[in-house]
């Protein structure tokens, strides 16, 4: 099925490739394809504590595209899509599709190849992305020893590196080279040393991008893998890559960006956790870590992926329900430096805590979009930040300042959007006093996309706003909008004598010409 060589498969990218300043103007919809939708449109029941297949398939995606682009998403990532263990193990079933056994044919319950196709024709068609997951450290057996005739195309143990759990995070070739796993399920190690892998993986990269018009790659388990494997492999895959460094220390994180397009900025995920699980989160360790990674990392912030949350953590509201909490925690990522990831479920208000509790079924929540302030919350920031890229043509290389840390408060300026945001929860009312830094002139007559609120600068550009029930505030200069359709934008928003009406438009500058 995979069998191209990689010359042709270089050629096919060259019309095809979505480099990361491509990436930088999109923003990503996570889903687990096993619990998304299923083909038929049916609800299926799916007890996330049952670990299997609850029938989501690509073609369940297809049928919801809509609901994907009505919050404003651009670019969906989807789970691993080649074949995987198959049967219960002590650890359920590979409904989640890490569990590689054969890297040279797809995951038949989630369709086919045809289907796997039709997405990406029906993404590119709207002028959207796919992103897919892919696993390169390991492959899944359920005994062990393993038994190698099992796996494809690796099927003997000289492919893999000799057995050994992974135990001590602190020693990198422990890491590298011992096991992820456990008895049940070991996942055995590839020998990412032998050339004969090595040259595999070239050409599987780049012929899963030809074949699957794939736009992007987020990688597993990236640091379990050695540094200089990646320059090549990323050459290989033509595309924008992601890397998963799961660890909080900017220093350990920030050498992979050299080696890779992006990684998913864990360092910023734990602090901005932090920060808004109470009201007595520190807003200071946020601000710390960003600036810490803006001096580390390769390209700054700007081609990193920022989250809240995803399939390995516990969902934001298993931690607290708070409601202005929730917001301005959500808010982080869409205003940031990096390329956004919103990991589905969540503007539905899922609360699963660990794996495998946070990966629910979306069916269930039945897509509704009315009355759920999430999605209209989502769909605006979305909305702000794509006015953001068509209003300032250097907003995409504009790195984030903080001209205001306060107890509960933050100002985050990223001209011409500045975001106050707030922990004092929904039953506290902030106040931001913001006396420069905004990059605003005396006078400018400013919006806050979240109400449609006006505001004016004042002198040298400062701001001075109270806000309400803890929710965050999102200004940008009114002048950058048509005045059409807020009150549509805004749903349900409350708003005040001094409302405009504006409407969000960004053209994109993609290799399928959509906008």
């Amino acid at each position: 099925m995979l069998g191209s060589v990689l010359a042709a498969c270089a050629l096919a990218a060259s019309a095809l490739a979505a480099t990361p300043a491509e990436w930088q103007q999109r923003s990503i919809y996570q889903l687990v394809t096993d619990r998304f939708a299923t083909s038929d449109g049916s609800s299926p029941t799916c007890d996330t504590e049952d670990r299997i297949y609850c029938g989501g398939s690509w073609q369940g995606v297809i049928n919801q595209l809509d609901y994907i682009q009505y919050m404003g998403f651009d670019a969906i990532w989807i789970s691993p899509i080649v074949a995987n263990l198959e049967g219960s193990t002590g650890d359920g079933y590979s409904y989640h599709g890490y569990w590689t056994v054969d890297q040279n044919a797809l995951n038949e319950h989630f369709g086919t190849a045809s289907d796997l196709n039709n997405l990406a024709t029906a993404l590119h068609d709207r002028g959207m992305y796919l992103m897919v997951d892919i696993v390169v450290n390991h492959m899944a057996a359920n005994t062990l020893p393993p038994d190698y005739s099992t796996l494809t195309p690796f099927n003997a143990e000289s492919s893999f590196h000799t057995f050994c759990w992974v135990t001590d995070y602190n020693n990198q070739t422990n890491v590298e080279q011992c096991w992820l796993g456990d008895s049940n399920v070991p996942l055995v190690d590839c020998n990412t040393e032998d050339d004969g892998v090595i040259d595999f993986f070239h050409n599987w990269v780049g012929e899963l991008r030809s074949n699957y018009s794939v736009d992007g790659f987020r990688i597993d388990t990236l640091k379990h893998v050695r540094k200089d494997f990646w320059p090549d492999f990323q050459t290989a895959a033509g595309v924008y890559a992601v890397g998963e460094v799961f660890e909080g220390d900017v220093n350990y994180v920030a050498p992979y960006t050299k080696v890779l397009d992006g990684v998913l900025d864990y360092p910023t995920y734990y602090q901005l956790t932090s920060a808004f699980e109470s009201t007595s989160g520190s807003l200071q360790n946020l601000v710390n870590v960003v600036q810490q990674a803006q001096s580390a990392y390769e390209n700054q912030l700007f081609t990193v992926g920022t989250f809240l949350e995803n399939q390995d953590n516990p969902r934001f509201q298993s931690i607290t329900t708070d409601q202005g909490l929730v917001k301005n925690a959500m808010t982080w990522p869409l205003i940031a430096d990096g390329i956004p990831i919103l990991y589905y479920g969540q503007e539905q208000g899922y609360t699963g805590s660990n794996d495998p509790y946070n990966r629910e079924a979306l069916w269930l929540s039945g897509y509704v979009i009315e009355d759920k302030p999430l999605v209209h919350h989502v769909r605006i920031l979305n909305a702000a930040r794509k006015a953001a890229i068509a209003t300032s043509s250097s907003y995409l290389s504009t790195a984030v300042t903080f001209p205001s840390v306060g107890g509960n408060t933050l100002a985050v300026s990223k001209y011409p959007m500045l975001s106050l945001l707030t922990n004092v929860g929904a039953s506290g009312t902030p106040a931001w006093d913001v006396s420069s830094g905004t990059g605003y002139s005396s006078g400018t007559e400013l919006i806050d996309v979240l109400t449609c609120t006006t505001y004016t600068a004042g002198s040298g550009g400062s701001v001075s706003v109270t806000g309400s029930g803890g929710n965050p505030v999102i200004l940008l200069p009114t002048g950058a909008f048509n005045t059409t359709y807020c009150s549509a934008l805004a749903g349900t928003h409350s708003t005040s004598s001094h409302t405009v009406a504006v409407t969000f438009e960004v053209e994109y500058d993609t290799v399928y010409g959509g906008q």
